[in-house]
């Protein structure tokens, strides 16, 4: 069995790959039970301090979408504890977890005098635990890991003088020098007639750095809670609108038709034949990260229209703003209502997909005979994937704010073909700005188009999928920033349009 596939405290050895499968979901598995720690702590918290807010947080979750998304944690909180049994190296995870916080980078600096033989420097490195580690020197010197050549492993280092820098880091062979064990002193040997100047520069994290992942869904739990109790707590009645719609929304069978279609094909798309040479996995996220988005986008639209076009034509808007309710709380409202189900949608989607793509290195390495791959590569294509479905949500964020403004003038079918419009626009657009033939009026049309319209292939990662490169994360923030830009702007349309629209 693979080493890094053993599992010390399995009762009937798994197969290598369940585990290789398995550790990656269980991983997420631990971060979504961080998140569901930290949301209790919180509250335990509030009852100390505001109590009033406290008492309204299990009826806020009982309802709307938080509902069954609290179900899904319960399940990822159980797939945590089972998970221990069938994840490779569970053990060596936790305490990677554990020893996260105390990465960080040291530099050792010591004056090696003229003449000394053996001389100690103390780095007290944990090998397994370096990341990148360099040395250099400004005099001939010799480096070894032991005092006496009997315990010494491999052979001295020379440097200074005509020698470069010792430089190593996670990524390449193992030097000897560390040996995968704890060095407390690195034994240095001055060879030159001056006092020389040795310097250690190393960087520590986790021996898996893989458990990054734990607190970076644990983060995710949260706000997702957060944002929406706070929306409740401080703004009651766009809340109850946006409940409301979200209820309505959700109780409608179009939800229901995209949940099950939705997860059909994304199984299916991990059965599909991509003939593509070993890149099967890169059509597989190209698909399913499309499939997610268009769903998202068709559920939104519908939902806008749905909610907003027919409740103005049928007069129930009249109804609801009768109420002291402003006009901005009601626009407002019907987009967060519809923004919350369309996530419920990406939530389901979106954990059906990374199973998917957790299992799809297994899946092509026992189609084709080969050795079951580390968990390690699922871990890191699920990981690249992550950034593709935030960036798909933020797309149909931005088309959905605009679906909004729309419906407050225009019936459905308007609506679908107007936002097919956008969404088309949006995205040949830079490829007419930038094509090579500058023909004056299609480049003045296509900077024209580009400004008014959002420019949705920001949001597109198949040139990054297609290189197998992960998204940077200030690229996350400024689309993020893009998000929030074009929303707002057509949150802003959707207040004039609907401010003078006469509901009687």
């Amino acid at each position: 069995m693979n080493t890094m596939l053993h599992n010390p405290v399995l009762f009937a050895a798994a197969p290598d790959w369940v585990m290789s499968w398995v550790t990656t979901l269980w991983l997420l598995s631990l971060g979504c039970t961080a998140g569901l720690l930290l949301l209790l702590l919180a509250w335990a918290v509030m009852w100390v301090v505001w109590r009033r807010a406290a008492k309204l947080v299990p009826l806020t979750v009982s309802e709307g979408v938080l509902l069954p998304v609290t179900w899904i944690l319960a399940g990822m909180v159980l797939f945590a504890v089972v998970g221990y049994f069938i994840s490779a190296m569970p053990n060596g995870l936790l305490e990677s977890l554990v020893r996260l916080p105390l990465g960080g980078s040291r530099t050792v600096t010591a004056e090696i005098p003229v003449g000394a033989v053996n001389h100690p420097v103390p780095i007290n490195l944990e090998a397994r635990e370096a990341v990148d580690f360099s040395m250099s020197s400004d005099e001939i010197v010799d480096v070894t890991n032991a005092a006496t050549p009997e315990e010494q492993f491999g052979a001295a280092i020379e440097l200074g003088g005509a020698n470069e820098a010792f430089a190593w880091t996670r990524r390449t062979t193992t030097t000897v020098l560390l040996n995968g064990r704890f060095v407390e002193n690195l034994y240095v040997t001055n060879l030159s007639d001056l006092p020389a100047k040795f310097t250690v520069k190393m960087t520590t994290g986790p021996v898996f750095p893989e458990v990054k992942a734990v607190p970076i869904t644990a983060i995710a739990v949260f706000c997702f809670y957060a944002i929406y109790l706070i929306q409740s707590w401080f703004f009651p009645r766009l809340s109850a609108i946006a409940l409301s719609t979200s209820k309505s929304e959700l109780a409608q069978p179009l939800f229901g038709i995209l949940l099950a279609l939705g997860i059909f094909f994304l199984l299916l798309f991990l059965f599909l034949p991509y003939n593509t040479f070993g890149e099967d996995i890169k059509m597989l996220k190209d698909s399913g990260l499309t499939l997610i988005m268009i769903f998202g986008i068709v559920l939104g639209v519908w939902s806008a229209s749905n909610s907003v076009a027919e409740e103005i034509e049928g007069r129930t808007a009249l109804t609801v703003l009768s109420k002291p309710i402003s006009r901005w709380e009601f626009i407002l409202g019907k987009l967060s209502g519809i923004l919350w189900t369309v996530s419920l949608l990406f939530i389901f989607l979106g954990l059906t997909f990374l199973v998917v793509i957790a299992y799809k290195p297994v899946f092509d390495g026992r189609e084709m005979g080969l050795e079951t791959p580390d968990w390690t590569s699922a871990h890191m294509e699920v990981m690249l994937t992550v950034p593709g479905l935030v960036l798909a949500f933020f797309e149909v964020a931005v088309l959905t704010a605009l679906s909004v403004a729309i419906s407050t003038r225009l019936p459905m079918m308007a609506n679908f073909v107007i936002c097919f419009a956008i969404y088309v626009l949006g995205h040949i657009t830079p490829l007419i700005v930038q094509a090579p033939i500058q023909f004056a009026p299609v480049v003045f049309v296509g900077q024209f188009i580009a400004t008014i319209l959002p420019v949705l292939d920001h949001f597109n990662i198949q040139a990054a999928i297609a290189a197998g490169k992960g998204v940077p994360m200030v690229y996350l923030g400024w689309s993020f920033v893009y998000c929030l830009l074009y929303s707002g702007i057509a949150v802003l349309l959707a207040l004039a349009l609907f401010e003078d629209r006469d509901l009687a």
